[in-house]
């Protein structure tokens, strides 16, 4: 079996086969693209003759097997070049048509025509044993669907090119030998292009070997479910494109009367349409999948043709009305169907094994042919009765159109029971392609994967940091091995911005936790306990004894958001112990995250140690604050008095004339009674709350604050909070501490605010 491709021969062999399809699309566009049928329609030749020349380019999937016979003796390369540079010799026979249509032999020149354009598709056919084999093998990696896009693009970028050229050359009424010149120059560049296709490297040979039979072939495909429904899809698909894009043409000219300039001009705009589809497939195919988008373009294609339906007859002969019309449906109607033509091929390589490519290659391309074929030929012909029978020209393309929107549909139900292979469901793909924020990590994931600078790639991962998505998990999984130490952090910063980790995410972030301390695991466990990965526990109460601080720190955290109830004792036994301060602070911060009443004891012993440094005090009493379930109130405060500590009695004094006015408002005016017992109570603590908080801010004299505290009447919930706070403001050793006398002053107001409301 023939080794695969290393990344720089890959890339070289990309990069020639990009080359190839430059002058492959040129040749097919001035041999058999719409100038063709622009040729026989100046010959005058009838639907079924343009229904039959349409059928003729599927005749050449019929000449696949004899192509296998082939690259069974030869390689699969050389069989590909050989005949793609014999199907342009073969179209000398076309070059001639001209001629002898312009010495009176009419038939005879659409018999050349013929001749040419079935021997070319017979030769073509012979050759395309090689396109799926060739396809698959450059376009291996994750980028599959992005690359085989990509020739897509370059296709009709260069059909846009070759149309264009086209209709200035033809214009209103071209000189018939002006079609040999088209037919020449597109033999020329059909054989460079089989010289270039020389050059290829030989794909890898199927390993088994065996002689597989058509029919056989064909009955176990449609045994498999997935195959089965697939290939009923690609047969109609093909059917309804073939159909619909090659009368199009015909339409244009024989209902609106447009000149083969114009046609040709027209198929400019549908060489846009393709370009555009495959523009927007490269950029989505590989983060949504295949069949999102293969139904996505079904839509379209429908969209199309139902303006047919409804086009009004009276506005046929209005010149601006019809250019507009017709400019609008070859855009929409190629974007749709040749951009499913091209990711039905995307889908169907994901979902054959690679060791039957070549076979079931065959069965695509005969699916497609006789689909198309079958198709286009019996168009041709029911155009052809409907016009015996009298019915108008713009009547027999509306029923025709009207048919293809029926199968259409049918198409757009079977598509719901496709195989996903990975995809996103077809709302999610919507939400996608709506969104600004997942279309731009899309873009900047592109750039990430074409850059080889490592600061740039830094900074891309801090830009996906601020511009979370779920598809970027795979990229930044991969950075996330990155031999570059800043890289590794970027990418798991990013990843911590992400709603939801998937399990291959869930794994590699375990492993970073064993393998990598002091210089990402923290980073690891703080994810695991931000998206609450409950799998992670055990390893993270491992870790929170380890010698790397901030890992340790980090997975206390993550198990508090875990609610690791049981281990929290064990927590506060570290904290105690440690006297690292960095690892106080997470630890405390943990005991907030907890919000226990039991761990208030434990952080007012924190404030007794000797000389507790002032950003862990911050921390402690924000803590507090937390289980007390006031921080956010709290926190101005706070900050408030950290920006003036000598206005700590003031801002606790202002705390205490709040909530005694906010009493005054609410139930001031009502008097207590002996069936009302609560009202005396509240009377007597908001008279007392501003001497009592003066007393203890400014006399250092908690006794009547301790008390105040005890009368308040409190659930068993708070009662261990009232406890703890009545017994800290009698502490001599905490009373020194300006930042919990603000605490329990504020939380003392806020009980009173909530006494009130209680009896408002």
């Amino acid at each position: 079996m023939t080794a695969a491709l290393s990344p720089y021969r890959l890339s070289k062999a990309r990069d020639l086969y990009n080359i190839f399809n430059v002058f492959n699309a040129l040749s097919w566009n001035f041999l058999v693209g719409s100038i063709v049928t622009l040729f026989a329609m100046r010959l005058n030749a009838s639907s079924t003759y343009i229904g039959l020349l349409s059928a003729v380019v599927y005749v050449a999937f019929f000449f696949l097997p004899l192509g296998k016979i082939l690259a069974r003796r030869f390689s699969i390369v050389g069989v590909f070049a050989v005949a793609w540079t014999v199907r342009a010799v073969c179209m000398i026979a076309a070059v001639f048509a001209p001629f002898a249509a312009a010495a009176g032999h009419r038939d005879l020149a659409l018999g050349l025509l013929l001749l040419g354009v079935g021997l070319f598709h017979v030769s073509r056919g012979i050759g395309m044993i090689g396109n799926n084999p060739v396809l698959s093998s450059l376009s291996a990696g994750p980028d599959r669907g992005s690359y085989m896009t990509q020739i897509q693009i370059i296709n009709s970028a260069t059909g846009m090119f070759a149309g264009f050229a086209i209709a200035i050359l033809l214009g209103r009424e071209p000189p018939l030998f002006l079609y040999s010149i088209v037919f020449a120059i597109g033999i020329g560049c059909g054989i460079l292009s089989g010289t270039m296709l020389k050059k290829i490297p030989e794909p890898p040979a199927e390993e088994n070997g065996k002689k597989i039979k058509f029919f056989t072939m064909f009955k176990e495909a449609m045994a498999q479910p997935s195959l089965k429904q697939f290939i009923v899809i690609l047969f109609l698909v093909a059917l309804i494109s073939g159909v619909s894009r090659a009368f199009i043409i015909v339409y244009s000219r024989e209902v609106f009367l447009q000149s083969d300039g114009m046609v040709s001009l027209y198929s400019v705009f549908g060489g846009l349409g393709n370009l555009m589809i495959g523009l927007l497939i490269k950029f989505l195919v590989d983060r949504i999948g295949a069949k999102p988008i293969f139904i996505l373009t079904i839509f379209t294609g429908l969209a199309s043709m139902i303006p047919i339906m409804f086009f009004p007859s009276s506005a046929i002969e209005n010149i601006s009305t019809g250019i507009l019309f017709l400019s609008f449906i070859f855009f929409v109607m190629n974007l749709g169907f040749l951009g499913a033509e091209g990711i039905a091929q995307t889908y169907f390589l994901g979902l054959v094994p690679m060791d039957l490519m070549l076979d079931m290659g065959i069965l695509y391309f005969f699916i497609f042919g006789v689909a198309g074929a079958g198709g286009s030929f019996a168009a041709g012909l029911l155009l052809d009765i409907m016009f015996g029978i009298g019915l108008s020209k713009f009547i027999a393309f509306k029923i025709l159109y009207i048919i293809l929107i029926g199968l259409t549909i049918f198409v757009l139900v079977l598509q719901r029971k496709l195989t996903p292979l990975g995809a996103l469901p077809f709302r999610g793909a919507l939400e996608v392609m709506f969104s600004f924020r997942d279309l731009r990590a899309i873009a900047l994931l592109d750039k990430l994967n074409k850059t080889s600078d490592s600061h740039e790639e830094e900074v891309l991962l801090g830009a996906l940091h601020d511009t979370p998505s779920q598809l970027a998990i795979r990229e930044l999984l991969e950075r996330a091995c990155s031999p570059r130490l800043a890289i590794r952090i970027e990418s798991l910063r990013a990843m911590e911005t992400l709603k939801t980790l998937n399990e291959d995410a869930e794994k590699a972030l375990l492993s970073d936790l064993v393998n990598n301390p002091f210089t990402t695991a923290y980073i690891s466990a703080r994810i695991l306990g931000n998206h609450r990965v409950f799998s992670a526990t055990p390893l993270l109460r491992e870790l929170a004894a380890s010698r790397d601080y901030m890992l340790a720190g980090e997975a206390m955290i993550a198990l508090a958001r875990l609610e690791d109830e049981a281990f929290r004792p064990q927590i506060e036994r570290i904290i105690l112990k440690t006297k690292n301060p960095r690892l106080k602070i997470m630890g405390v911060e943990a005991f907030g995250i907890y919000r226990s009443p039991n761990s208030l004891s434990v952080l007012l012993d924190i404030l007794r140690s000797a000389n507790p440094p002032p950003y862990l005090r911050d921390e402690v009493v924000l803590a507090m604050a937390s289980i007390l379930d006031t921080q956010n109130l709290f926190y101005p405060i706070l900050v408030r008095f950290l920006e003036d500590e000598t206005l700590a009695a003031t801002l606790a004094m202002d705390e205490a004339e709040a909530a005694f006015e906010y009493y005054k408002s609410n139930l001031g005016n009502r008097h207590p009674d002996k069936k009302k017992p609560d009202l005396a109570l509240i009377v007597n603590h908001a008279k007392n709350i501003q001497t009592t908080v003066s007393a203890y801010t400014r006399e250092k004299n908690g006794a009547h604050l301790s008390r105040w505290i005890l009368e308040l009447k409190e659930d068993s919930d708070g009662a261990i909070a009232q406890m703890v706070l009545a017994e800290a403001a009698l502490d001599d050793e905490l009373i020194a501490h300006p930042r919990l006398q603000l605490l329990i002053v504020h939380w003392a107001a806020h009980k009173l605010r909530l006494w009130v409301n209680r009896l408002k």
